[in-house]
């Protein structure tokens, strides 16, 4: 068996692409840089929106009386993201391009990368259905009540979850299969290679045997992703799954090795340097944290058979990452544990509710979903002090190179995961 190839034969070729990637960098900054001074130049600026979240929230004035009115997230179609605030009365218009005025002419370059909060004013509200509010209108169809119908729009278009479903689903550990991330594009791309693979071999033995099916099938099924990604509007965890999925495939066909630290840094930089504002994107990190303990595995490991590793690498992304879970969102709960169980049956769920809406019984497990809901009620908060995470971080980088530290990465991830049992017992 032929081994595969290092990505770097030597470290000038390292050298050279690291210094490529900063030249990229610096030109995509430079670019969002004068946009940033377009956009500050005047006292207001007009741009078109969509709504990407609106919810209500209360102000005491100083006259101390209470105002309401709606906040919302807004993705300009130039990229950058931020919040203003409208009316109570203003309808809901989740998913709505709209025409806004706003002012932000303070907003350092910092905020700009980030998101922003500008006052302004809605010129106009574009009343035409985009086909994502077409889709989830026929996602709505299928279900009777409002809880299931955000949860399918979540996990089929992006849609934000309603707070009280985020808090559920954060309770049992599974918010992340309710994201669209590398998880879900993983699954899609099994399905769709699994559907394309029996026409395409069809249509190869008789008209183009001399083509590469793998080849041919993966361009395929990355146009169809491609456009899928287009549809959800570029989400950070996605771009970076699509991101990979690509350098994945054009060092896998060029015989380089995958599953290696340097090809998930080469992502990381390659994806850094065109899109500068995933540096500021919590759903970017933790999905490039989930694989990095996915590659952490399977490079020391490798030498496991097969079906160990089916079996043990949920526990070890469970574990390895549970330490980000406790220190940036602070919850625990009794059947957090269990989202291992979760996390593999969503793996057959996932398709298959995809194909229960297409034949129009989309609400088949609506009643199972409602029970599911009922479990991530109650949690305990835990308070652990972000240090303890950066020191988890650093052994974490220094596990890649001795198996030592790797040990002792593993005692820490255990402590927290006492820890958090010791406090909800």
């Amino acid at each position: 068996m032929l081994e595969k190839a290092s990505l770097f034969a030597t470290k000038r070729e390292a050298f050279f692409t690291l210094g490529l990637f900063a030249f990229i960098l610096t030109y995509s900054l430079l670019i969002e840089f004068q946009n940033y001074k377009n956009l500050t130049r005047f006292d207001s600026a007009q741009t078109n929106a969509t709504i990407l979240k609106q919810y209500k929230k209360s102000k005491e004035t100083k006259n101390g009386q209470l105002r309401n009115y709606h906040i919302l997230k807004l993705k300009s179609d130039e990229g950058y993201t931020f919040y203003t605030n409208t009316k109570l009365s203003y309808p809901p218009s989740l998913g709505k391009k709209i025409t806004i005025v706003f002012f932000a002419p303070e907003i350092s370059f910092y905020e700009y990368l980030q998101s922003f909060y500008a006052p302004g004013y809605i010129l106009e509200t574009n009343e035409t259905k985009t086909l994502k509010q077409k889709v989830n209108a026929s996602i709505a169809s299928a279900h009777t009540n409002a809880e299931s119908t955000n949860i399918y729009q979540a996990l089929y278009t992006a849609t934000v979850l309603d707070k009280s479903l985020q808090s559920a689903f954060s309770n049992l550990g599974v918010s992340h299969l309710l994201a669209i991330s590398g998880f879900h594009l993983g699954v899609l791309s099994a399905v769709l290679y699994f559907l394309l693979k029996f026409p395409y071999k069809y249509l190869q033995e008789r008209y183009f045997p001399y083509r590469s099916q793998n080849r041919d099938l993966f361009v395929l099924v990355a146009i169809a992703l491609f456009f899928y990604l287009l549809f959800l509007d570029s989400p950070a965890s996605v771009l970076r799954a699509f991101g990979m999925l690509l350098v994945g495939f054009f060092l896998h066909d060029r015989g380089l090795k995958i599953v290696s630290m340097q090809t998930l840094l080469l992502s990381v930089l390659l994806l850094l340097a065109f899109f500068p504002r995933l540096f500021f994107a919590l759903g970017f990190w933790l999905s490039v944290a989930g694989v990095f303990y996915i590659f952490l595995f399977l490079i020391y490991f490798q030498e496991m058979q097969k079906k160990w590793q089916f079996i043990l690498l949920p526990l070890w992304v469970y574990g390895m990452m549970l330490p980000y879970s406790l220190v940036i969102f602070g919850i625990f709960s009794s059947y957090h544990p269990l989202s291992i169980i979760w996390t593999f049956l969503f793996t057959f769920f996932y398709p298959l509710s995809i194909f229960l809406h297409f034949v129009g019984f989309g609400d088949l497990f609506d009643t199972v979903l409602q029970l599911f809901i009922g479990l991530g009620q109650t949690h305990i908060t835990l308070s652990i002090n972000a240090a303890w995470l950066a020191f988890y971080v650093l052994l974490s980088v220094l596990a890649i190179f001795k198996r030592t530290v790797l040990k002792l990465l593993i005692l820490l991830a255990l402590a927290f995961f006492i820890y958090s049992v010791y406090h909800v017992t």
